[in-house]
This record gives structure tokens, C-alpha cells and sequence, in this order.
């Protein structure tokens, strides 16, 4: 527990800039960089957390790959959970001390999708944060080598400490286990948020997930949550269909064996209800189009390279009564899921533990990213270190 003058140092008002440890990409082609970042204190609405531990995914390496296009030089990561260590003006729902898992849709509240229960498509995220590599206001608290330098998608989390909107951190129990839930920021609201929000998968229904990444494999957990009659997974690696069985699927599919979709119609003659495609290849994306059944959804998850075009028959689409679905963030409303599925951990229904292969050193973020891209891991988790005694609240 904090003491009262701990408390009074950790405000916004007394605090200063201070030099952090971070990953920094300066452009495509370049290797990451661990390197010393300043952070300047939060504004309005802002809060500044000590980040525990940050998962490695996808879409940082998307960005490193030139795929997408991000300004840079930005410090990277966007799946986190730490503890607050101070505040900005206005904040009245987060105190320092408080555990929060970080979110990489820091929802404005007041637009039209906030407004009518859709935070996940905040228009502000969607068109001032994630797009300019800022915060709410348009600005940066970040910077390298004396020039200024970009957040991402509102996070940042491969450091030892961030600045996010107040509604980038969501305050969770403190009894649960800060690094296991720092998963719970990306990969286990996309994939249980895609189950549950997006699709809305019903009780016996039956269900493929293709990919069984830290994605998939949440995918998987949340189609077992919600009681699915038959859950299939696909992948290429047999370790990951062996974790995929004891989470929750029932069949696997090893997709290196031939065509998926045959493989997926030899288990359920009739076709799927749902397929979630957690991989984002255009493929994979195709075959879940077309393991369909009547009345089937096709949820895409993953998310590939921009500018690539996926082809289906529009006339069997219709005539099955069938529908493509878009999830972003699994739908989620993050200041009310992410609570919940925090819950989830704690009480053993959501099993996040053994879907993280390695945890390691910030200064190892090279090899994660490496072993993530050769299709090697699942979850990795750079954990940050500990901080000194008087740095702590």
C-alpha cells in the first residue's frame, strides 16, 4: 500500500520527464532497437504506468515488415498490463498503485460509436491515435535522441514505462497475476471478444478457428466458454493443435495434410456455423468462406497486409444465408470486458498460462519477434524490470 506522501510524488502536477528503457523502430528495413526513450508526465486525462510485462504480436511485426503503414520512429507494443504510477488532471477512476491491463483501443467516450456501445470502433482511435501514432489530443509524450517520437496504437508497451489515455488502462483485481493477464489486452479480448461480442456463438453450435496463435487459441477457450457443440482447430504445427485439444477443441486438423475446407467437410458433412480465421492470409481467410454451412458466419480475425482483396461466390454467400463478419478487438467494450475476462483467469476458467511459450528480457525483444515471425511461439511476454525501491508506489 502506498504511503500518503508516495501518493502526493506520484501526481501529475510534481512530476518531470524521466528516461525509460524501450524498443524503438525507426524505419522499415532497420532491426529494432532497445534504446533510451524520454517520457514527458501525462496531460489531461492521461495516466503514467509501470509496465510488468508486454506481449510480442503480429501486428508489431506487421509494422517492422513495412505492411503497414505507421509513423516512425515509433516505440512499439500494444499488449501490456503494469500498475499506475501517476496521474493527470481530470482522472478520477485510476489512483497510483492501481493494477490495469493496458488497451490498444483507448476509447474517447463521446463519438458516435462510444455513444451507442461500440467503443472498439472509436472514431477518435480510429482516426487520430492508431493512424498518427499519438494520444487523445494529437500530441506525443515520447521521444528519442532529442526529436519527438510516436506512440503505438496508444500504448507502447515494449517499455518500462508508458503514458496512455485514462481509458487505455483498465484497473483489474489485484490478486491476479500481473504478467499472466498482460495477455488479456490483446489476445485474450480479440479472441474471446470474437466468440462472445462479434459472432455470438450459441450453446451446440459448431465451430473451426484456422490458426492457433495466442489469437486462436482464445478463439478456442471462448467457443468452449460458450459451450459450442464441436470445436475444430487448424494449424500447421502439431504442438499447437495438441494445445489447442487441451483447451477446448474438440477435433484438429493439421493443414499441412491437403485441403483444409475438404478436411473441415469430412468432420461436418454440413458445413461450420462459424470459422474464425485468426490468421489473416487471404487463404485462410478464403476457407473459412468456404467451410460454411446454411446460415453460417465466417469471422475474420487475424489481420493481413494492407491492400490485400480475398475471393468468394457472392451468389452461394447469399443463397446460404451467410455472412462475412469483421472483428476488431473482438467487439469488445474494454472498461467491461476486460474486468470480467480478468475474472476468468483468476477463477481457472480461462487458461492463459499455458498459452505463454517464453517470457524474457526486454533487451530480447530481436529473438522474440524472430521466433514469432518463423511460426516458433505462441505468447511471448518481455518482462520489464523491476524497479528501484523509491521508484515504486
Amino acid at each position: 500500500m502506498s504511503s500518503p506522501s508516495s501518493h502526493q510524488e506520484s501526481t501529475a502536477q510534481e512530476s518531470t520527464e524521466r528516461t525509460v528503457r524501450g524498443v524503438v523502430f525507426r524505419s522499415p528495413g532497420q532491426k529494432v532497437t532497445v534504446a533510451d526513450v524520454t517520457l514527458a508526465p501525462p496531460g489531461p486525462e492521461e495516466v503514467e504506468v509501470a509496465v510488468t510485462a508486454a506481449g510480442v504480436c503480429h501486428s508489431d511485426l506487421h509494422v517492422i515488415r513495412g505492411e503497414w503503414d505507421h509513423p516512425v520512429p515509433v516505440v512499439l507494443g500494444h499488449e501490456g498490463s503494469g500498475v499506475v504510477t501517476a496521474v493527470g488532471e481530470g482522472v478520477t477512476g485510476l489512483a497510483p498503485g492501481d493494477h490495469v491491463v493496458l488497451s490498444w483501443v483507448p476509447s474517447c467516450g463521446t463519438c458516435r460509436f462510444c455513444v451507442s456501445g461500440r467503443p472498439a470502433a472509436c472514431s477518435l482511435v480510429a482516426e487520430v491515435v492508431a493512424p498518427g501514432g499519438v494520444l487523445h489530443d494529437g500530441t506525443s509524450r515520447l521521444s528519442v535522441d532529442g526529436e519527438p517520437a510516436h506512440h503505438y496504437l496508444g500504448v507502447s508497451s515494449f517499455a518500462e514505462r508508458v503514458v496512455v489515455p485514462a481509458s487505455g488502462a483498465v484497473k483489474v483485481r489485484e490478486d491476479a497475476p500481473l504478467d499472466v493477464i498482460a495477455l488479456v489486452g490483446c489476445a485474450i479480448a480479440t479472441g474471446v471478444g470474437a466468440v462472445r461480442n462479434t459472432a455470438g456463438v450459441e450453446a451446440g453450435a459448431t465451430v473451426a478457428v484456422i490458426g492457433c496463435g495466442g489469437v486462436g487459441l482464445s478463439c478456442v477457450q471462448g467457443a468452449r466458454l460458450a459451450k459450442a457443440g464441436r470445436i475444430v482447430a487448424v494449424d500447421v504445427v502439431p504442438e499447437k493443435l495438441e494445445l489447442a485439444r487441451a483447451l477446448g477443441a474438440t477435433d484438429a486438423v493439421d493443414a499441412r495434410d491437403g485441403d483444409v475446407v475438404k478436411a473441415l467437410r469430412a468432420l461436418v458433412p454440413e458445413g461450420l456455423d462459424y470459422v474464425f480465421d485468426a490468421i489473416g492470409k487471404i487463404e485462410t481467410t478464403e476457407q473459412s468462406i468456404a467451410a460454411l454451412g446454411q446460415g453460417g458466419a465466417a469471422v475474420i480475425v487475424g489481420l493481413p497486409p494492407a491492400g490485400r482483396t480475398a475471393r468468394f461466390d457472392p451468389l452461394a454467400l447469399a443463397e446460404a444465408d451467410q455472412r462475412i463478419l469483421g472483428s476488431n478487438y473482438g467487439s469488445v467494450d474494454a472498461a467491461r470486458d476486460i474486468p470480467a475476462l480478468v475474472d476468468l483467469v483468476v477463477s481457472g476458467d480461462l487458461d492463459v498460462e499455458s498459452m505463454i511459450s517464453a517470457r524474457r528480457p526486454l533487451d530480447e525483444v530481436g529473438d522474440a519477434l524472430a521466433d514469432l515471425a518463423a511460426g516458433h511461439a505462441l505468447r511471448q511476454l518481455l518482462m520489464m524490470k523491476k524497479k528501484k525501491k523509491e521508484d515504486r508506489t
